[in-house]
């Protein structure tokens, strides 16, 4: 593990403990279920035992004589409202509570309000409801059979199919294919998983009767979105509507969207006059909530015979359950699939994605989102590995040889993304040098000589983040920009307010060490806001490594706005032009008389007093930003993770990972390693323990954590880190974010790794004990269903 010394109060970018930290280490965190209101009533959710069934009838009236019930909702009650049904984040609708039929298991039928919680649970079993069972669709692979359920009916449809979306130059991309020398293809299986974060989802409405306005404390990464859509579903004006985010207990793309349960608490607070809380338990977080991933994948790669990489193409098969809730670009069903061509000077590619309906839970962006990116980074690396094995070529240097030149910055690639800055070679040759992969392969051989199973997994990986620009990224016709306050006190201490919501990333930290570094002021002189939309300015929160490359961007040029604000004063305050003053951390100072000069705590003060400053200047020293990104950031990065396998039993010990990564500037050096190695983590979670199973009638066998594995500290090596630095030329401080890059390379070389370790072509993750056995056996399992 990387250490630092923390310094106490440094100016601008730096290594530097958590502001944050002193409240979390000390108990003092506040988090949704911390919250009390006066006359609070509970809640808690009736879900459906059947994947797949007609309701017949709900009888409530043995709920409702409970003596501590308040209120029982049901779909009927919600469709006189108008409420049955709410807008997804891909255009899609989403039944509140089930009206006509349960489309997966879990999914919301009745909502229980009483005094307290065990009171809600208790009258859940009251709840009589007749269920006509139908056949389930589970396997995405059959969700287009003709003889195949029907899962959105309400939508008038006669199949499951939801969309057909292609990217790049099919006739071209085949051309290249056709002059190959060797051609690899393989298929492939990311399975859905589940984020898990410690604190599951809530919410607690408060509806005023006498003023009209509705409070919503709730676990949400995206206050400013969810007010907007709590508007549109429940026709409330939005300056009558405040979401605060607490303390979010983790988040991972789990709590960016609006589930079902918040908007009955706010049915729930409007009916019985007082706050309703509603907070899942863990089996309820697990099977109704957003997972990741579930992509079926056939990939094909083609090179020349001295190992030159010409083409990529793809058919895909995405599974997006019972509802399309994937937050996902209306013009890019299939999200930033795009960069499935990775890190390489490719000629051509082509993609070809269809989305269907089956009936498990509906998607989000959840599991450090990266908009399809993993999928397609996954995609890409192991096809390389199999090109690899196929033809006797090292993998590291099969990569070498074909990755982007830095000379060819910024690179346009085979589908027209633009990647802004990078040295892949150097970044790679670092991971390589630090592992000291020669050295590691002569072990390994050494090791195979013995009868010991010992591999080498080798990923590199471009990523996509920031969410913009608006020609591409708009959700919910919202665009993609981010705002930010910023106002400097008489004193010279400062508060910004922000659009992003943190949910352990540091925020408090990072963003007040860009505040520092643009006004030359302490960190420690600086209060960062947000999770209150009465309190901050739009924007659409914090998902996709976004916070830093657009929040990040509002920051600095808000800070440069008050800055130069700050000139105009101390031009005044010096008696000279504004242009003969220079910044020099903190101070302007008279060029040739650096004697002259004014703080920034000097100029704050004079800002608020009675300065007659140049006509047409107001005083004080505070500024407003809306920040539109440009362009994507993209980040890059090469692992090198190193594996034991027990040939007897198939377990598997990551002995050793490497990464380097290169995410532009460093604001916090500390804060970005800490946020790699959670990266790191769910990365070896997903390779080797993570996914959600279900039978083929649709039953979900992963409802708790006794089933759903998830990583420790007994599983994780000691991350070995390196860095390179290449600033992305567009964004204000050069950052690129760095949030889910983990999370997006460290699966293919986990997978790499193990499959190198026993000598099979391709198996599809996790790679259980059971799994690797099984492949070493040459019957490797599926792993989207249950199979014994």
């Amino acid at each position: 593990m990387t250490t630092h010394a923390a310094a106490s109060t440094p100016l601008g970018f730096g290594s530097m403990r958590r502001k944050e930290d002193a409240r979390f280490l000390r108990g003092a965190g506040r988090y949704l279920d911390d919250i009390v209101l006066p006359g609070m009533l509970h809640a808690a959710i009736l879900r459906s035992p059947y994947a797949h069934a007609r309701i017949v009838s709900v009888d409530t009236s043995a709920a409702e004589a409970h003596p501590k019930v308040e209120a029982v909702i049901t779909g009927e009650t919600l469709a006189g409202l108008g409420l049955a049904w709410m807008p997804t984040l891909s255009h899609d609708v989403q039944a509140v509570l089930a009206t006509d039929k349960v489309r997966f298991q879990g999914q919301e039928v009745a909502f229980v309000v009483a005094e307290d919680r065990y009171a809600a649970r208790d009258a859940l079993g009251l709840i009589e409801v007749e269920y006509e069972p139908l056949p389930a669709v589970v396997d995405a692979t059959h969700a287009l059979d003709p003889d195949a359920p029907v899962i959105r009916d309400d939508l008038h449809r006669t199949d499951n199919h939801i969309f057909d979306w292609e990217a790049g130059d099919a006739a071209a991309t085949d051309e290249v294919f056709s002059r190959a020398d060797v051609v690899a293809e393989c298929d492939l299986l990311y399975p859905r998983s589940h984020p898990a974060p410690m604190e599951t989802c809530g919410s607690i409405a408060s509806m005023d009767p006498v003023s009209g306005k509705l409070t919503v404390h709730t676990t949400t990464q995206a206050p400013h979105a969810h007010r907007t859509v709590y508007a549109l579903v429940a026709g409330i004006p939005e300056h009558k509507i405040q979401v605060i985010a607490p303390d979010i207990g983790g988040g991972f793309g789990n709590k960016v969207g609006i589930y079902p349960g918040y908007v009955c608490a706010v049915v729930g607070s409007i009916v019985t006059g007082r706050p309703v809380k509603w907070v899942e338990d863990r089996s309820e977080n697990l099977m109704s909530t957003s997972f990741a991933r579930d992509y079926h994948m056939h990939g094909e790669i083609a090179a020349t015979k001295d190992g030159t990489l010409l083409g990529v193409r793809v058919k895909v098969l995405a599974d997006h359950g019972a509802f399309n809730g994937t937050a996902q670009p209306s013009k890019l069903p299939a999200g930033l699939f795009h960069v499935f061509s990775g890190s390489y000077d490719l000629r051509a590619a082509h993609c070809s994605v269809t989305g269907v309906y089956t009936n498990k839970c509906p998607g989000g962006v959840a599991y450090a989102c990266s908009f399809r990116i993993t999928e397609a980074v996954y995609l890409i690396e192991r096809l390389v590995d199999v090109l690899a094995r196929d033809q006797g070529w090292d993998p590291a240097e099969l990569r070498m040889k074909n990755l982007i030149r830095p000379e060819q910055f910024p690179y346009r690639t085979a589908l027209g993304w633009e990647y802004d800055s990078g040295n892949y070679p150097k970044t790679l040759r670092t991971a390589l040098d630090l592992a000291g992969y020669a050295e590691l392969r002569r072990e390994q051989a050494e090791k195979r000589a013995r009868g010991e199973l010992m591999g080498i997994g080798v990923s590199f990986f471009t990523e996509a983040v920031g969410a913009g620009p608006r020609k591409h990224m708009d959700i919910l016709g919202l665009g993609m920009a981010d705002g930010a306050e910023l106002r400097v006190h008489p004193t010279g201490k400062a508060v910004l307010r922000l659009s992003c919501m943190t949910q352990g990333q540091g925020h408090q930290t990072t963003f007040a060490q860009i505040v520092a570094e643009e006004l030359g002021i302490s960190p420690d002189d600086v209060e960062v806001v947000q999770g209150d939309t009465d309190q901050t300015p739009f924007g659409l929160g914090t998902y996709g490594s976004r916070s830093t490359p657009v929040s990040g961007a509002a920051t600095a040029l808000v800070a440069r706005k008050v800055r130069e604000r700050a000139r105009i004063v101390a031009s005044a305050m010096l008696e000279v032009a504004p242009s003969d003053l220079e910044f020099v951390k903190g101070r302007f100072e008279v060029r040739g008389d650096p004697a002259a000069s004014a703080s920034m705590a000097e100029i704050a003060m004079a800002a608020h007093s009675a300065l007659e400053l140049p006509e047409g200047v107001e005083g004080h020293l505070d500024a407003t930003c809306v920040y539109n990104p440009p362009n994507l950031t993209y980040p890059c990065g090469a692992y090198v993770c190193v594996v034991d396998v027990d040939p007897g039993t198939g377990q598997v010990t990551v002995r050793r990972f490497v990464a380097v990564d290169d995410c532009g500037v460093r604001i916090n050096p500390m804060v970005v390693e800490g946020q790699i190695h959670g990266g790191l983590a769910d990365g070896i979670g997903m390779a080797l323990m993570e996914a959600l199973a279900f039978d083929p009638d649709g039953n979900h066998l992963g409802a708790s954590f006794m089933d759903y594995l998830l990583p420790t500290a007994l599983e994780c090596p000691s991350w070995e880190l390196g860095e390179t630095v290449t600033p992305s030329p567009h964004h204000p401080i050069g950052a690129k974010g760095v949030g889910e890059s983990a999370t997006v390379g460290s699966p293919p070389a986990v997978v790499n790794a193990v499959l190198d370790a026993i000598g099979v072509r391709h198996a599809d993750m996790p790679l259980t004990p059971a799994q690797v056995w099984r492949a070493m056996q040459g019957r490797p399992l599926r792993t989207d269903l249950s199979v014994t």
